[in-house]
This record gives structure tokens, sequence and C-alpha cells, in this order.
């Protein structure tokens, strides 16, 4: 920890902790509310063309899911929402002008998305199917929307733009459209968005093959796994292209970010890729770790006579206030990334090969574990993103220390634990109801009522006509 962090006010730490734990909470239900609407639908749509009752089930129960996580993550990001004003007037007060465009559009389509999915959830059993399909076709769009509004507002901490600073430090030539167009969007949403979807994705794959781990190998959990299984293996590959290229945007726009995620100490060309190792920040080296001799210049320009700054450029004061743990979050990220890229490669060729879920319990163990690795992954991207960044709220323009509260540390610190109880609360109920629901589920199958899930009907085309 840098020395200057222990030399900031007091409120800065309590205030960073407590906006950490509500953004690594609220991104834990962020990419449900993403991807798993897609998914639905996609299973509806395959109940539908084909007449599968199984597939209709599977599509009602995780439009449920998709309703009951919709509503946690509304609150927890509720909470967020208050925090950027009260925990950082100094960013709000003189830039929220700039930037607060993207909160006004995400507010209206989060509104939006919380109509279109309670019709999607009550009109089960009181739409024509296929007109019931087509009113839940917005849904993932929307909510696309709404982390797109938000990752701007993100991307334009990392890289600000739309605004010019007078003489007299006056925010003036604001626009806003520019501020969310800001250089740092493209990579910066396509990076996550794909994380979004491999995250929903392999985390409903698992349960599922849990269940299949247990015997029941019907066609339902068959389902289950393959309709999941199958976005996150065609996306795991395009991750890869993608945050290849948000790296390489990163050595360019952040050479400090890029500098602790690498731990690159010195500059120069012919840089090693250090994997883990401890960062000294009094001496500006790194002890321990296993380190690869030239790749990381290659992989950040093609060569390894590619020339990488070091954290010998960046002043002390203006180094990411815990470089270790930037760097070990990089390289967990990837390293969670490679597994799955391997999973997702195995599946592919099992399935082709026998055109059904994997047999091998390897795979399967693998597969079991893949919902919690990749939300590993998603954490800890985002400790790179947002540590990162650090000692800088607004890169390079306002330091996070001097957009913090006034309020006192020992507030805070309260503020802190009862949020942290909130979500504790939040956790604990989610996690009671989604239980309740698989066991009634479990109770339910295979039962007249619950297949009919358009109504009593003998047969959807029926209904349909």
């Amino acid at each position: 920890m840098n020395a200057d962090l222990l030399a900031a006010p007091a409120q800065l730490l309590p205030a960073r902790e407590q906006m950490a734990l509500t953004l690594m909470f609220h991104i834990v239900f962020v990419p449900f509310g993403i991807a798993l609407p897609t998914m639905m639908l996609i299973a509806n749509y395959k109940g539908l063309k084909r007449n599968d009752t199984v597939a209709l089930t599977l599509a009602r129960r995780w439009s449920h899911a998709a309703g009951l996580t919709f509503a946690v993550g509304a609150a927890s990001g509720t909470v967020l929402s208050f925090e950027m004003g009260l925990l950082w007037p100094g960013l709000t007060g003189k830039f929220g002008e700039v930037f607060g465009l993207p909160f006004a559009i995400e507010g209206v389509l989060f509104f939006l998305e919380a109509i279109l999915v309670a019709i999607y959830i009550y009109g089960w059993r009181r739409l024509k199917p296929w007109t019931h399909f087509w009113l839940g076709m917005p849904i993932p769009f929307v909510a696309i929307g709404g982390a797109f509004s938000i990752i701007s507002a993100n991307a334009w901490m990392n890289m600000p733009a739309g605004f010019t600073i007078d003489a007299n430090g006056q925010i003036t030539d604001v626009d806003p459209i520019g501020a969310i167009f800001n250089k740092a969007l493209p990579y910066e949403f396509g990076h996550f968005l794909v994380a979004a979807y491999m995250a929903a994705a392999f985390t409903v794959a698992s349960i599922y093959v849990v269940g299949w781990l247990k015997g029941r190998r019907d066609r339902y959990h068959r389902l289950g796994i393959l309709i999941p299984l199958t976005i996150a293996t065609v996306l795991t590959p395009v991750q890869f292209v993608v945050g290849d290229l948000t790296a390489v945007a990163v050595f360019t726009d952040q050479p400090a970010k890029f500098a602790a995620m690498e731990v690159v100490t010195e500059s120069g060309t012919h840089q090693p890729e250090v994997l883990f190792g401890r960062y000294d920040s009094a001496t500006n080296t790194v002890e321990g770790g296993l380190s690869v001799p030239g790749l990381n210049s290659w992989l950040a320009g093609g060569s390894v006579d590619t020339y990488v700054p070091g954290l010998d450029q960046v002043p002390p004061e203006n180094r990411p206030s815990n470089v270790t743990i930037v760097h070990w979050a990089f390289d967990v990220m990837v390293g969670v990334g490679t597994v799955l890229l391997l999973l997702a490669f195995w599946f592919f060729i099992a399935y082709w090969r026998r055109r059904d879920v994997p047999d091998n319990r390897v795979f399967l163990w693998f597969a079991a574990s893949a919902g919690v690795l990749t939300y590993i992954a998603v954490e800890a991207g985002w400790i790179v993103t947002e540590v990162g960044r650090q000692p800088w709220i607004v890169y390079n323009i306002l330091r996070t220390e001097d957009a913090v509260t006034n309020t006192d540390a020992g507030t805070l610190w309260i503020s802190f634990s009862l949020i942290a109880l909130l979500y504790l609360t939040l956790a604990i109920g989610t996690i009671t109801v989604l239980r309740a629901m698989s066991r009634r589920w479990r109770r339910s199958d295979q039962t007249d009522d619950e297949l009919a899930v358009y109504g009593p009907r003998p047969s959807i085309e029926e209904v349909s006509s």
C-alpha cells in the first residue's frame, strides 16, 4: 500500500471499502439480468417450434429465476446509485452534467425491463404462445442497453471525454454524447458483455451438471446443460480475442494500469511476462513469481522489441494503490479464462462426436465448477479495472481522495456495516428462495399442470390457431 494512501483523509478507506463491497455484490446479479433472458427465449422458441413441453418448462422456470435475480440486482444497484452521490460528491458535483446522462438512460431502461419481465412472467398462462414469446423478445436488448449505459459511465472514468476545463478549473463545453461514446467504451463494453454472457451461461449449465452427476439424466437436465453450455462454448474463444484487444488498448491508453497489471517495474523492450509474484513499492521490484522472457512485450505489440513503459515512469504518488492486487487479479482472470477455454474446446469436441452431454466425469466435475470459476474471473476483472485506475477516480484529472465525502470516517464504517448486513440478508434470502423454487420444481416434474406451461390445452398448435 502506498504511503500516500496512508496519509489520505480518514474517510477515504471506508468509502472505498463500501463502494468495493457494493460493486462486488451487485456484479453477481448483473450477468443474469443480461444473459438469462436470452437463454429463456432460446428455450421458449425451441419449445414452440418443436412443440417441446420440456423446453417450455425450462424457459418458464428460467423466467422465474430471472425475475428474482433482477429484483435483487435492482435492490443492490439502487444502493450503488445512492453511494455515487453520497460517498463521492467531488465527482458527481463537478462532473455530474458530463457523465450523468448514462445514469438517466439506465434508469429508463431499468423500468422498461422491469415491465417487460413482469409481462413475460405473468403472461405464461394468459397470452397466446407466440404473442407471449414476441413480447419477451425486447428484454435481452433492453438489458444490454442498460449495461451499455453503466459501462459507458465507467469507461468515461477511465478515458474521460466530452468536456474541457478552463483556466479557472471550471467544466465547460460539455458534450454528453461525446462522454458516452468515449475512447474506452468499445473495448470495455465488449469485454464485459461477453464476460456477462459467459458467467451466466456457465453458472446455469453448472447447476444442471450437478443434477446430472446425481443421476438426473433426463431430457430436462440435458437441455439445461446444452443450451447455456453451447452459448458459453461459442463465446469463450471470442472473449480471448476481445480480452487481448482490451489489454492492448489499456497498454496504449492507461500505461500505468498496464504496468500494474503486468507488474512491469523498469521500462524497456524484451519485457518478461511475470506470473504472480509480489510487488515491493519501496524498491520498485518484484519478489518471486514465474517469469517468461519477452512474452509481455510480444503480447503488447507483437514483437519482443516492443517498448513497454514501466512503473519507474510513474511518480510513486500516481501508481495504483496496490500493484500486487491488480497484478494478481489480472493473472487470476486470465488463468481462469484459459481453463474455461480448454473446457469449451473439450465440450465442442465431445458434443461433435456424440451429440450429447459428455459422459466423462472429469469433464462433468470441471463443468460443475465452471460457474464459480467464471464469477471469480468477473470479480477479478473489476478489481483490475477499478483498483488499476487508482489513485484517480477520473483518470489523470480528479484524484479519488479529492472526490470523497467529508462525512466522519466512523459514520462511514457504520454505514459499511449496515450495507454488509443488508447484502448478507439479500444473499441468504436469494439462495433460500432459489432452493425453495428448485425443490418445488423437482416435486412438480412431469406433472400435467407443470408441463402445460401455456395452460391445460391439448397442443400448442391448437392454442396458436
